[in-house]
């Protein structure tokens, strides 16, 4: 289920220029890109920004998996959809009406994602803070529930896209991280995939960082997976 970009590559970084190169030479091999947590906080808004103007019409994913009570949060959108970005998202384990206030004033140009289970977590440590288990079931309730709250889609592992696919319909937006090429170290990630793999069972969308960011050549690496993908 192969769309545009098929990939966002995660940039990281705490070197505003080393991010703004990348994410102008990773752009242009036809990936999106991801901005997270380490980058927004360092640069904020204005970081974004000069990221925008590198990678022109390419799209954008913010990634800051808001988590809060509902009107925080939905003020916390507002404030960031300011930056025009193709995709954002929050917590689902925020509840029904958290991701429904988010979701009210999410711009439509806008899709608006929810975390289910993070791909750095398995049954041992859901089960150490008190959540359902196994991982698979808990990811399933999660992404019915942000559905019923009207959001586009979930971030969630490689090996729950078959199951959300069938539970909540082709129209339904799979972001999916934790993504390793064949041979590629896991790093912190458990719950992982290669490429292909991913997009045979459904995902929408892949995010890979790593493999691409920390290749001699990012801009070949990227192309190379794209290549591996058609």
């Amino acid at each position: 289920m192969t769309s545009s970009p098929p990939i966002f590559c995660a940039i990281d970084t705490s070197d505003l220029d080393q991010a703004q190169s990348l994410s102008r030479k990773i752009s242009g091999t036809g990936c999106g890109i991801k901005l997270g947590l380490e980058f927004f906080n360092r640069f904020g808004p204005s970081g974004v920004e000069k990221i925008k103007k590198k990678i022109g019409d390419s799209k954008l994913f913010l990634d800051l998996k808001y988590h809060d009570i509902p009107n925080t949060v939905a003020g916390a959108i507002k404030a960031v959809s300011t930056l025009g970005v193709d995709y954002l998202n929050v917590h689902a384990a925020g509840g029904l009406e958290m991701m429904q206030e988010a979701k009210a004033v999410c711009p439509p140009q806008t899709k608006l994602l929810a975390v289910t289970v993070l791909t750095s977590l398995e049954d041992e440590h859901l089960r150490a803070v008190g959540q359902s288990t196994p991982a698979g079931d808990q990811v399933e309730r999660l992404a019915r529930l942000t559905q019923t709250a009207g959001l586009d889609g979930v971030v969630c592992s490689a090996h729950e896209i078959k199951r959300l696919r069938a539970a909540c319909g082709d129209d339904f937006v799979l972001m999916v991280p934790g993504i390793r090429p064949a041979g590629a170290d896991k790093g912190d990630q458990k719950r992982v995939m290669t490429p292909s793999e991913a997009f045979e069972a459904g995902a929408t969308h892949l995010v890979i960082g790593r493999p691409i960011t920390g290749a001699p050549d990012p801009e070949t690496a990227a192309r190379d997976i794209l290549k591996a993908l058609r």
